[in-house]
C-alpha cells in the first residue's frame, strides 16, 4: 500500500486504489460467486433429489443445473469477454448470444421432452432454482463490489 504523509491537517492522504480501479471487478466477482452458488445448489439438489427419486433425480439435477445456471453464467461471461469493446458491440454480442441460447434451450427441451431417464419434476425445480439463485447471487456480487466512482 502506498501512503504519503499529509503535511498539513487539511490535506488528503494518497492511497493505493488498484483493487478498486478494475472495471471488470464486479463481473469477475459475480461470476465467481455465481459459480460457487451453482455448485452449492447442485450438491444440495443432488443429495435431496437423489435420495427422493434415485438415479432419475440425479440426472435431472445435473441437467437442470447446467441449463439453468449455465444460461445465467454465460450471459455474465459474454459481458465480461466483450467489456473492452464498444457498448454497441457488447450489446450486439449479448443480445445475439441470448437469442442463440434461447434457440438451443428450446431445441434441448424439445429433444428431452419425451425421455424417461430423468425425473421431470426434479428437472423443472432445479432449473428454476438455478436460474433464480445464480441470478440473485450475481446481482448481489455486482452490487457489493467496491469500485471507484471517480478516476
Amino acid at each position: 500500500m502506498t501512503e504519503s504523509k499529509a503535511t498539513t491537517p487539511g490535506e488528503l492522504e494518497a492511497r493505493d486504489t488498484t483493487e478498486y480501479d478494475d472495471p471488470r471487478a464486479p463481473l469477475l466477482r459475480a461470476l465467481r460467486l455465481g459459480g460457487i452458488a451453482l455448485g452449492a445448489l447442485t450438491v444440495a439438489s443432488l443429495m435431496g433429489w437423489g435420495a427422493a427419486r434415485g438415479l432419475p433425480g440425479i440426472w435431472a439435477v445435473l441437467m437442470g443445473a447446467v441449463i439453468g445456471g449455465g444460461f445465467v453464467l454465460l450471459t455474465a461471461l459474454t459481458v465480461l469477454v466483450t467489456s473492452a469493446s464498444s457498448p454497441t458491440t457488447t450489446m450486439a454480442v449479448v443480445l445475439g448470444g441470448w437469442l442463440v441460447k434461447m434457440v438451443v434451450l428450446v431445441l434441448v427441451l424439445m429433444l428431452i421432452r419425451d425421455l424417461t431417464f430423468y425425473d421431470h419434476l426434479a428437472f423443472g425445480v432445479t432449473t428454476i432454482a438455478a436460474l433464480i439463485i445464480v441470478l440473485g447471487v450475481e446481482a448481489w456480487g455486482v452490487i457489493t463490489t467496491r469500485v471507484a466512482y471517480v478516476g
